[in-house]
């Protein structure tokens, strides 16, 4: 008996150890990894909707997971033309337009003044983390970490909040 609690505890060890490991070289990677920010995004090229969507990872999204995605930002934010602004601006027709610029919305000093366009490249960047993207925004949303749903997402924002 004694024996057995020695061996799972041995084992319970080394699961452990492991799973420690590994969650350490998942970090590093991730350290090495710059990620795109609002200061680093550099110039931008705005395509038009059609042409995002041609490109592979929004062509072959999964636009059903793209509107089940949505209903996370359904909670501040309509879709529709001419809806109304909650909590977060109306995001129709935001592709291509430049940050802080939806009438009628009072936008944090930090987006105001910010200066870019967005695309679906600053958009995935947004949602994997806004406060990282663009500091010191009054975004109240840790972010979407896989980046097929973000792809999925993005997919079905450029269908239905496009003309």
């Amino acid at each position: 008996m004694r024996s057995d609690l020695k061996l799972l505890a041995v084992a319970a060890l080394l699961t452990l150890a492991a799973c420690t490991s590994d969650q350490d070289d998942a970090r590093s990677n991730e350290q090495e990894i710059p990620r795109l920010t609002a200061a680093t995004l550099g110039e931008q090229t705005v395509l038009e909707v059609s042409e995002y969507l041609a490109q592979v990872q929004y062509s072959r999204a999964n636009r059903k997971n793209g509107a089940a995605q949505a209903q996370i930002c359904k909670a501040c934010h309509t879709l529709t033309e001419g809806g109304q602004n909650m909590i977060g601006p109306d995001l129709h027709g935001f592709f291509g337009r430049s940050v802080g610029a939806r009438d009628g919305f009072d936008y944090s000093p930090v987006l105001r003044n910010a200066d870019f366009r967005w695309t679906p490249r600053t958009m995935d960047a947004w949602l994997a983390q806004p406060g990282r993207f663009l500091p010191g925004n009054r975004m109240m949303f840790a972010g979407i970490m896989e980046s097929g749903d973000r792809d999925d997402l993005i997919a079905y924002l450029l269908d239905v909040t496009s003309d």
